[in-house]
């Protein structure tokens, strides 16, 4: 037997019905909100070209905490987080100049020397340090200059 009423909870749908839904997911996707902070993109620019002492000198006194991670591979800083940052942390890295490096997981500063990316490590054709360790063992040494 066949009826022509359609069953109103049934989940079915024709054809013209199917299309109008994807174009309303499709719109709602591309019109999906950027939650990114602003960022001036002159004073990004400008610190890209900072060279290594200026940009750890700026991370020191801008972000002490994101300081601490700090890493300095050749001429470029590195900074690894154990998770994902906060938005802000974020914004505030690439204002300073920093992108994200997939690869890599780090955020790298380039300090003034762009070069194209490289399969092979960094870490074995250039020397590395962090910063922070240099500075608090160069703390002691004043400490017994002054005494």
């Amino acid at each position: 037997m066949k009826t022509n009423k359609q069953n109103q909870n049934s989940e079915l749908k024709n054809r013209s019905e199917q299309l109008s839904t994807a174009s309303n997911t499709a719109e709602a996707q591309t019109a999906k909100k950027d939650n990114r902070l602003p960022i001036d993109r002159e004073a990004r620019k400008q610190n890209r070209t900072l060279p290594t002492p200026k940009v750890l000198n700026l991370l020191l006194t801008s972000a002490p905490s994101i300081y601490r991670l700090a890493e300095v591979v050749g001429k470029w800083v590195w900074i690894q987080f154990k998770e994902t940052p906060a938005a802000e942390i974020r914004q505030q890295l690439a204002q300073l100049g920093f992108h994200w490096n997939r690869q890599r997981q780090a955020w790298q500063h380039p300090c003034g020397k762009f070069s194209l990316s490289s399969q092979a490590d960094p870490h074995e054709k250039y020397s590395s340090y962090f910063p922070v360790r240099i500075r608090r063992a160069a703390k002691p040494q004043a400490a017994q200059v002054a005494a």
